[in-house]
């Protein structure tokens, strides 16, 4: 697997020079005007006497570049497929947009998308040591190449984040959330940050005729075919700077190790297969964790329509969590999204259950989610993500560590209502800056009412960044 990462790193050239890129705009003096093909690249009639960033001259159209042109925009399954702004080999609706700064290098198309959120939380608890302010950062960069490859298409992609440095004690302030371990303790009441290496994956895409299309993803780290779109990278939570409450029984496995997929779409239909090593990742977030192949998942997706897609996914896991080493888990998952662009905003929306049994007692987790956001009037966003997550005992422990013969049980159902606004105010060329705050509310099983009280809440006020090309508006 190291030679894996090796050749990897040698088939991603320049990835970097992409955050340099700027809007495309027409040529003084050019003999023609310049057509633009998707937000920040050019297609100019003829050759001109220097080619700039975001230019590519005509002659350089072949097939191949306009099909991946094409891809940007998609309106086929297939299409959105090959453009590959999700998550691993994850779809979301074709109508959906995804803000990013790109151009071309030779024959390679560069490009480069990121999120980040400069946070600071304040919550409520009934008892000391359970709320746990923090000013923070949650965040990822994505660098991305695309070219042709014999064939079919070949896509190098990158995803990084900074949140081991941006977020301190391994874990930032999330009310009810349980789920890995800081300083050999469980977390409670905290999400823990991403790792560094949240990707490093490889992905070809070979058409087998106009309707289908044969796929084949490697990450040393990635995301294998289990879930929708994991919550960092979905359009319905683009403004929430936090995790899901269910994020466990629903995505968690979008950073896995040794990760090797295979996927056939026909049409609208997709179906998937992949084998991944089933441990989550450690608590030392900078490294990059190996395993054997020892899990599989498989996923249905259907895109009937433009703005819609759904999927089931299912999945055994071999040993996921450190500290119940000998519990495999079975999961599924399954979701609908629907987006709807309009002239000057957006409507993106996620309804998704996701379920984990325990494979060595039989307990189920089940955990249920509504995310909807709207942009409007172009600057505005609006949002809420309404969630009823399964909670074991485990969180009556808090931080301590697990006493001996320890038994996780579930305990019941946590209800979270989040709602949050915020505006853009675009200070920096090509990054989308906005300023925004978001409430959450709970709904709080018996068992755990004395530890948090009747009416805990959350509030978090935070500024995000994001590049884009000034033309995804």
């Amino acid at each position: 697997m190291k030679f894996a990462i090796i050749v990897w790193f040698i088939l991603l050239p320049g990835v970097a020079t992409s955050q340099g890129i700027v809007p495309g705009n027409k040529q003084q003096g050019a003999p023609a005007p310049c057509v633009e093909t998707m937000p920040g690249m050019q297609m100019c009639p003829q050759t001109t006497p220097a080619k700039t960033a975001g230019q590519m001259p005509g002659r350089q159209m072949n097939g191949g570049m306009k099909e991946m042109m094409d891809q940007m925009e998609p309106h086929t399954f297939l299409q959105q497929i090959q453009h590959h702004a999700s998550s691993g080999t994850s779809a979301e609706p074709n109508s959906t947009s995804t803000p990013m700064l790109m151009t071309m290098k030779g024959s390679w198309m560069l490009m480069f998308h990121a999120n980040a959120f400069i946070t600071d939380t304040q919550q409520s608890a009934a008892q000391p040591g359970r709320s746990g302010d923090k000013f923070y950062s949650t965040n990822w960069l994505m660098p991305m190449a695309e070219r042709r490859m014999g064939p079919g298409q070949l896509t190098v992609r990158t995803m990084f984040s900074l949140e081991p440095a941006t977020i301190s004690e391994r874990q930032y302030p999330l009310l009810f959330q349980q789920g890995e371990t800081a300083f050999g303790k469980p977390i409670a009441d905290g999400q823990h940050p991403h790792d560094f290496f949240m990707e490093l994956a490889a992905l070809y895409d070979l058409k087998l005729s106009e309707m289908t299309l044969l796929s084949f993803y490697l990450a040393p780290i990635g995301d294998p075919s289990i879930g929708p779109t994991a919550y960092p990278h979905r359009a319905s939570a683009s403004e929430d700077p936090v995790g899901s409450l269910g994020h466990h029984q629903e995505d968690s496995t979008h950073i896995a190790s040794d990760v090797v997929t295979m996927g056939l779409t026909h049409g609208i239909v997709r179906i998937e297969a992949s084998g991944f090593h089933g441990r989550e990742p450690d608590e030392f977030r900078w490294n990059i964790d190996q395993g054997k192949v020892d899990s599989w998942s498989t996923r249905l997706t259907i895109q009937p329509r433009q703005n819609w897609s759904g999927q089931y996914s299912y999945a055994r896991i071999v040993s996921p969590e450190q500290l119940f080493p000998r519990e495999d888990q079975e999961r599924m998952t399954s979701s609908m999204m629907y987006n709807r662009p309009s002239g000057h905003g957006n409507w993106t929306n996620t309804v998704l259950w996701g379920r984990t049994r325990s494979l060595a007692d039989n307990s189920k987790e089940n955990s249920y989610l509504l995310e909807s956001l709207v942009r409007f009037k172009t600057s505005n966003y609006a949002w809420t993500r309404i969630e009823n997550a399964g909670r074991s005992n485990e969180l009556v422990n808090g931080a301590n560590p697990l006493p001996a013969g320890f038994e996780e049980k579930p305990i019941g159902h946590v209800a979270a209502y989040t709602f949050g606004y915020d505006r853009d105010v675009d200070l920096v060329p090509g990054v989308r800056t906005a300023i925004g705050a978001q409430i959450s509310t709970y709904g709080v099983p018996d068992a755990l009412t004395l530890i948090y009280g009747p009416h805990p809440y959350g509030v978090s006020v935070f500024i995000r960044l994001r590049p884009f090309s000034g033309k995804e508006r």
